[in-house]
């Protein structure tokens, strides 16, 4: 080849051409008029030379010689110009144009070069991991049907790589086809790889000389799997909420950040003396409050550990009394709500469906403490943790009865009124004391706090006295009111409008009954007076 530079440093014409073209050379000298015939030849160092094809000027014909690697390949035009056709690397060699004519020869050579862009390299025989602190060969680079041969390079996330002994070694090893000339490099690299790594791209390139000058191709980049062992065990609580409550099933999740994971891990649980080997998951159903603690994990094989702390909430509820409860009317009754929990809570009284606004508290217990009471307990901060207990209060309380009555304004009848008390509610009867008759025509308020009222109207044309008996479960109260003929003046009793009915029955009427009793008596005594007076009158005349 050494020729070759030489006549290109004395400026002989050259022809690139790409492999698998077309080459085409002109003949560079211009055509005498007395030309007899044209021809062309190849040279190359230290062989004679080998004619190839002949055109004569007067006979037009062309003759290509019996040459095997030019065999249909060869094509020589009317102004000399040679096409070589399906270029190999073989047709690098220096081409000479002749015309002769019947005096001279004149000869202009043309160096023929011949390039074959390499294909794109690839990373072959990848490793499957790569692991911190160990060399492994990592990969082979390829690139194939290159000529001139080529160079390779290697990178990491984009720099290149430099022979380094013990962590970054690269080997080159070129070939040829004899059959077609063209080279393939190729470029293994072991590497010993950092933690940091782990994401990292390799690459390599190639780079050949082609006509227009340097040319670098890249392969695709690739990431490889680096394997380091862990540093740090963590523990984590897998949960659908953010807190944890009695009852709940707890999913601890163990991991390493280790590449490969750990798979395998000892679980340790307060109250367990040992460690408990599981995989990376370990799960406690239906846990109570004295799974409150701190959990921890480890590797089956390192002291490396992780720990977290669980709270498990709680929320207890005691209400006393509770149930269904039964008290007589005046008694005490003390109530209480205690509450035992992880947290604050908060409490709420609840009677037949509306919010109370203090404690319930009972001195002495009245009809209208009665009803169905709810103390209910909730932790804000835990979701679903809510507790209620019920005191079904029943206040019994025998019958209490007072009688009124009232005249209105046209005196055609009188109203008496039977105010009861009571629980179960009393029934009552209406009676004539005289005859024992019935009175069945009555109307009832409505019962309500234990209390209600009964009346009849009437229209007595004699004094009359009315019975009113009420009855429940517990006793049967009997009261009793004089009533004058309905045209016999008197004075009518005021309903009674407020919640105590406790009075006796009739205190206004016997008080004017005492009153009439006394005057009569006063009257009598002045008559026996007058009566004696006159009669000793008489006497003493």
């Amino acid at each position: 080849m050494e020729w070759e530079w030489c006549f290109m440093a004395l400026g002989l014409y050259t022809v690139n051409a790409t492999y698998g073209d077309t080459i085409i050379m002109p003949c560079r000298q211009e055509v005498p008029d007395d030309l007899m015939f044209g021809k062309w030849k190849y040279e190359m160092a230290n062989e004679s030379p080998v004619f190839i094809a002949f055109r004569s000027s007067t006979k037009k014909n062309v003759h290509y010689d019996d040459v095997p690697d030019y065999k249909d390949r060869l094509s020589l035009s009317e102004n000399y110009t040679l096409s070589i056709k399906n270029a190999r690397i073989s047709d690098e060699k220096r081409f000479v144009c002749m015309l002769v004519t019947e005096d001279n020869v004149f000869e202009e050579p043309t160096i023929v070069k011949v390039f074959k862009r390499p294909s794109q390299p690839e990373i072959l025989h990848q490793a499957n991991f790569l692991e911190t602190e160990k060399l492994k060969m990592l990969g082979e680079c390829v690139a194939r049907d290159s000529y001139p041969e080529g160079n390779i390079t290697w990178y990491k996330n984009g720099n290149v790589l430099h022979h380094d002994a013990g962590a970054v070694v690269i080997h080159l090893e070129n070939t040829v086809d004899r059959s077609t000339g063209l080279f393939t490099m190729t470029s293994s690299l072991q590497y010993k790889p950092k933690k940091a790594d782990a994401k990292a791209q390799f690459s390599c390139s190639v780079t050949y000389n082609g006509p227009a000058g340097s040319e670098t191709i890249q392969s695709e980049p690739l990431v490889f799997d680096v394997h380091y062992p862990t540093e740090k065990v963590t523990i984590q609580v897998l949960s659908q909420s953010s807190t944890i409550k009695e009852g709940d099933n707890i999913t601890l999740k163990c991991s390493g950040n280790g590449n490969p994971p750990p798979q395998e891990f000892l679980f340790y649980i307060p109250g367990e003396t040992e460690g408990i080997r599981s995989s990376d998951t370990y799960i406690m159903t239906d846990v109570r409050r004295n799974a409150t603690g701190e959990y921890k994990c480890s590797l089956t094989d390192k002291d490396l550990m992780g720990s977290t702390t669980i709270t498990v909430h709680y929320l207890d509820l005691q209400l006393i009394p509770s149930g269904e409860v039964t008290k007589q009317v005046g008694e005490a009754l003390p109530v209480s709500c205690t509450i035992s929990s992880s947290r604050n809570a908060t409490v709420l009284w609840i009677k037949d469906n509306t919010r109370m606004q203090t404690t319930p508290s009972f001195s002495s217990l009245q009809y209208q403490d009665a009803g169905n009471y709810i103390c209910e307990t909730t932790l804000q901060e835990v979701e679903g943790l809510k507790k209620r207990k019920t005191l079904n209060l029943t206040v019994e309380g025998k019958p209490q009865v007072k009688m009124t009555k009232k005249t209105y304004v046209n005196k055609a009848f009188k109203t008496i009124i039977c105010h009861v008390e009571g629980f179960p509610k009393p029934a009552v009867q209406w009676t004539i004391a005289s005859t024992g008759a019935v009175i069945n025509q009555t109307e009832e308020t409505k019962y309500v706090n234990g209390k209600f009222s009964s009346r009849i109207e009437i229209a007595p044309e004699e004094n009359v006295t009315l019975t009113c008996i009420a009855e429940n479960q517990l006793e049967r109260t009997v009261s009793s009111l004089n009533v004058s003929a309905i045209n016999f003046p008197e004075t009518d009793e005021a309903e009674d409008k407020s919640d105590d009915n406790t009075e006796k029955v009739n205190d206004q009427a016997k008080l004017i009954v005492g009153i009439v009793v006394g005057l009569l008596l006063v009257a009598l005594i002045a008559g026996i007076v007058y009566w004696l007076y006159v009669k000793k009158s008489k006497e003493y005349i």
